[in-house]
């Protein structure tokens, strides 16, 4: 199946935001359409879109505000946003360095249940950064990926994933450190935690990635476990 891929580099939440809605409500509008058609045989505008955001904390429909440990004036001195945000999940960062992916697709047409989808999204990631020589995995009862889940003392985030879902088409999705600047993540409890650390691919390796390299991988990564071919738009 052919999906839409388009990397919008470096963009505002918002105006990122605005966009997966128009993406989304196009895909529910083409399904309320024609509600009985086969969903392999339906025509929908699947897309996938990377991007980088400049400093923003988001905190999800489920998540304590409390997590924010700073006030505004703080924000402000950091140069960084706050947004509610509809995904699920608690409170994340993005920033620069950070590849974000959102995919808007319709997961009857891809045979997906929202588990499987985000197992599969987890799992594309986890292929991604072995090509790193980075050994990323799950921990029981924590969407995401992370490292050293066996020793809870060391456990860490490497990549954060927040979807939401209605009339089975996903938005948000996934932000995966690369060379992020951690420090951001020392004025919240990331995605409600206090006992487990955050990290990035710099930090694990000890310099600084290609990004577009990473990325590539990435995308390379969830075409192959999503069994799609990517259409750049």
């Amino acid at each position: 199946m052919q999906v839409k891929f388009e990397d919008l580099k470096s963009i505002e939440y918002k105006n990122a935001w605005d966009y997966q809605e128009t993406i989304f409500k196009k895909i529910v509008d083409e399904k309320l359409a024609k509600p009985n058609l086969d969903p392999t045989k339906r025509i929908t505008q699947n897309t996938i879109l990377f991007c980088e955001h400049p400093h923003v904390y988001t905190l999800g429909k489920s998540g304590v505000q409390n997590n924010l440990l700073v006030n505004e004036d703080f924000l402000r001195k950091i140069d960084a946003t706050f947004f509610k945000s509809n995904r699920g999940g608690d409170i994340t960062y993005h920033g620069p360095g950070q590849i974000v992916g959102y995919p808007i697709v319709d997961l009857e047409k891809l045979n997906l249940t929202i588990r499987s989808y985000i197992f599969k999204l987890e799992e594309a990631i986890i292929h991604a950064i072995a090509k790193f020589d980075i050994n990323g995995t799950r921990l029981e009862g924590a969407i995401g990926v992370w490292l050293d889940v066996d020793d809870s003392t060391k456990a860490r985030k490497i990549c954060a994933i927040g979807v939401k879902a209605g009339r089975m088409v996903t938005m948000h999705g996934f932000a995966l450190n690369v060379n992020t600047d951690l420090t951001y993540y020392r004025h919240i409890n990331p995605c409600g935690f206090t006992d487990k650390g955050v990290t990035s691919m710099e930090k694990e390796l000890c310099y600084k990635l290609d990004f577009e390299k990473v990325k590539h991988e990435v995308k390379k990564s969830i075409s192959e476990m999503f069994e799609i071919e990517l259409i750049d738009g």
